[in-house]
C-alpha cells in the first residue's frame, strides 16, 4: 500500500471540478500538489483555497515544452512525482452531420477545428503530460500511479464524436502503458489506471437547464449526480492499493446498468 502523506501529485486542469477536488483530497491527506492550468488567476485562487504544500504552474497541455516544464517544476520543488493526474479537458459537443428536417439534406456538419481542439487537449495533452512526467519518475526512481480520466461517454454518446473518441482512448491507454512498462521492467514501480465518471456535479452541470438536468437524473439509478469528491476518493483508493493496475474503474451511480429494464 502507498501512503498519500508526503507524496507528490501533478494535476492538470486543477483549478476546478474533479482536478480541484483531487488536489483538496491530496492536501487533506498531507500530500503535496503541483497544480497546472491555463488560467493564472484561477490557479492563484486555487492555491489560496488549498493552502498546504502547493506549487502552481501555468501550462498549456498541448505544448510540449510546457509539459516538460511542468514535470521539471515538480522535481525541482519536491524531488519526486508519485501521482500523475492529467485531468485537463474540454467538451465541444455537436453532431457530425445534421440534415435539414424538411429536405433531408445535410445543412450543417462539425467543423474540423471543433473536432481537433478536443483531440488536442483531451488526448494529445494527456499523452504529453504522461510522457514527460513518467520520464522524470523513472529518472528519479519514483514510485506511484498514472491515473487517467475517461468517462461513460467512452461507451458512445451521440453528439460527442470528438469527446467520446478521446475518452475511449483513455480507457485503453492504461493497458497499453502497463504493457510497455511491464516490458521494460517498470510496472512494479509505476502503475497506470483510469477512472470513468458518469454525470459529475460540477458547477457547470449543476447550473445547466434544470429540466434537462432532471431528465439526466431520471436515468441515474442512485438518483443524483456523482460528486467530484467521490471521484477524488476513488483516485486516492487506486493510488494506495498497488494491486489496482491497467484497468478503467467506472463511477457512475449505475448509469449504464439498464436498471429500468
Amino acid at each position: 500500500m502507498l501512503a498519500v502523506k508526503d507524496s507528490v501529485a501533478v494535476i492538470t486542469g486543477g483549478s476546478g471540478g474533479i482536478g480541484m477536488a483531487l488536489a483538496e483530497y491530496w492536501i487533506k491527506n498531507q500530500g503535496k500538489v503541483v497544480l497546472a492550468d491555463v488560467i493564472p488567476e484561477a490557479l492563484e485562487k486555487a492555491k489560496e483555497k488549498l493552502g498546504g504544500d502547493v506549487v502552481t504552474v501555468v501550462c498549456d497541455v498541448t505544448d510540449e515544452a510546457d509539459c516538460g516544464r511542468l514535470a521539471d517544476t515538480a522535481i525541482d520543488a519536491f524531488g519526486q512525482i508519485n501521482l500523475v493526474a492529467p485531468f485537463a479537458g474540454i467538451i465541444m459537443d455537436g453532431l457530425m452531420i445534421s440534415p435539414d428536417r424538411e429536405t433531408g439534406k445535410i445543412t450543417k456538419k462539425m467543423p474540423l477545428e471543433k473536432f481537433q481542439k478536443v483531440v488536442d487537449i483531451n488526448l494529445t495533452g494527456v499523452f504529453l503530460t504522461v510522457r514527460e512526467c513518467t520520464e522524470r519518475m523513472v529518472n528519479n526512481d519514483c514510485r506511484g500511479l498514472v491515473c487517467l480520466i475517461s468517462s461513460t461517454g467512452s461507451l458512445g454518446t451521440a453528439g460527442q464524436i470528438n469527446y467520446s473518441s478521446t475518452k475511449a482512448a483513455m480507457s485503453v491507454m492504461p493497458k497499453v502503458i502497463t504493457a510497455e512498462f511491464f516490458r521494460r521492467g517498470l510496472a512494479d514501480k509505476i502503475r497506470c489506471a483510469a477512472v470513468a465518471p458518469g454525470y459529475v456535479g460540477t458547477p457547470m452541470v449543476k447550473n445547466m437547464n434544470q429540466k434537462a438536468l432532471e431528465k439526466i437524473l431520471n436515468e441515474v439509478p442512485i438518483g443524483r449526480l456523482i460528486e467530484p469528491e467521490e471521484v477524488a476518493d476513488l483516485v486516492g483508493a487506486i493510488y494506495q492499493n498497488e494491486a489496482l493496475a491497467a484497468e478503467t474503474y467506472f463511477i457512475h451511480g449505475g448509469l449504464r446498468l439498464g436498471s429500468r429494464g
